[in-house]
């Protein structure tokens, strides 16, 4: 669903610009907050993937500029690292009076420097993310020109993060040098995961190795093999997002697991204008993803929803099939279903040849592995024509369909 846009003031009394993905339901197993990187913003598509694959998956994620980044698209950015840590700060704060106090935080580059410091300073947190994050000042110095890193000395030093010019404050880099990361993360004791691309070129692999020798257990680290720096593949942000969920579900307490909010329904489905054809289903139980293929415009990003029917026809004759050779205490070891659609004429049709005598058929061919004989396969092979998606699909069907009100 698309992210709903939040307002809130820091410390300093600017106003900072965030957008809160929530799952379907509303109702997040937990709340994490995504630190971007300097050169991106909220609406940057690396962390919109990433933040949709684990609201996906049960996790509200709460992303925002930081206060330098207030004009970003005019490039007129005065960052102070302490500032960074504080905004992160009053987020979890706001988070906290008007959802639910954050329990993960997540950095890409030099916003997983920032989640890091800033970690020790929020409570509720118990397991932090770092992407591809620099570990120390030095990286910084390194993304300046020759005349540039002379003058971080005074004033304002332009860098370059993945071909992005940027305006970077001199507090930045004294913050970092004042707190050097391997003294304050061996007194942070909070679950920590590190992703990091062998192939950055922008903030090589050794900061990973640094990052994860300072941290105590419980740490992972995850190589993101054949990522850049900015994560412009879309493939990879979505495999980040999923890779945190399933790690975060392990190292992060959930005081209570809510069920999803269907409104008595078995099943509920939406698809938010800023999405394009991925559509979201839950069950009360389950969470699944529908789209279409790249050639209709969709991002294939799951099955289409023919796909879905094909499944469940699938599916169910797969299950009743197995139920039934267990009851008869046959030698059955599994099933597999391969299943096709067409539209295609009926036969008996006086006027075969126009469009309107089309029918939809449904192909399915079934293999049966397992010490059966011909009289077993060929009463499985009726038994697959009672299971229950079956019958439903051969009566006459009717729809109702209605406005929610």
């Amino acid at each position: 669903m698309d992210p709903k846009e939040i307002i809130f003031q820091n410390r300093d009394g600017f106003t900072l610009k965030g957008n809160l993905y929530r799952p379907l339901d509303s109702q997040p197993l937990f709340f994490a907050i995504f630190a971007h990187c300097f050169t991106c913003s909220k609406n940057y598509e690396a962390i919109s993937l990433i933040s949709r694959a684990l609201s996906n998956e049960g996790i509200g994620v709460f992303s925002f500029d930081f206060t330098g980044l207030r004009s970003h698209e005019s490039n007129d950015s005065n960052l102070a690292f302490s500032s960074n840590i504080s905004d992160l700060i009053d987020a979890a704060s706001y988070l906290g009076m008007h959802y639910e106090s954050p329990k993960l935080l997540i950095g890409h580059s030099l916003g997983g420097t920032a989640v890091l410091h800033a970690a020790g300073f929020i409570s509720s947190v118990l397991g932090l993310v770092t992407i591809n994050a620099p570990a120390d000042p030095e990286h910084v110095r390194a993304l300046a020109p020759a005349k540039g890193k002379e003058e971080f000395s005074s004033g304002k030093t332009p860098i370059s993060i993945g071909g992005s010019p940027f305006l970077l404050a001199n507090d930045f880099v004294k913050n970092l040098e004042n707190e050097p990361l391997k003294d304050f993360l061996k007194g942070l004791r909070k679950s920590l995961l590190i992703l990091h691309s062998p192939q950055d070129k922008v903030v090589g692999i050794e900061n990973a190795q640094k990052i994860y020798e300072a941290a105590f257990h419980p740490k992972s680290f995850v190589s993101l093999d054949g990522a850049d720096h900015l994560l412009s593949n879309e493939e990879d942000s979505i495999y980040i997002g999923k890779l945190i969920s399933s790690w975060g579900t392990r190292y992060i307490t959930v005081t209570e697991k809510r069920k999803n909010e269907t409104k008595g329904h078995p099943v509920m489905v939406r698809l938010s204008a800023g999405a394009g054809y991925t559509t979201e289903i839950k069950t009360p139980h389950h969470h699944l993803i529908g789209d279409e293929p790249l050639e209709v415009g969709g991002k294939n990003l799951g099955p289409t929803p023919y796909d879905f029917l094909l499944a469940s026809l699938g599916s169910c004759t797969a299950m009743t099939l197995k139920m039934y050779s267990e009851r008869k205490k046959w030698p059955l070891k599994e099933v597999t279903v391969y299943l096709n659609h067409e539209r295609v004429h009926r036969e008996d049709s006086e006027h075969s040849e126009k469009s309107e005598s089309k029918v939809s058929q449904f192909t399915r061919r079934i293999l049966l592995e397992g010490d059966l004989d011909s009289d077993q396969r060929q009463r499985l092979l009726e038994i697959a024509n009672r299971c229950p998606v079956h019958r439903t699909l051969e009566e006459d069907i009717l729809i109702k369909t209605e406005l929610f009100s």
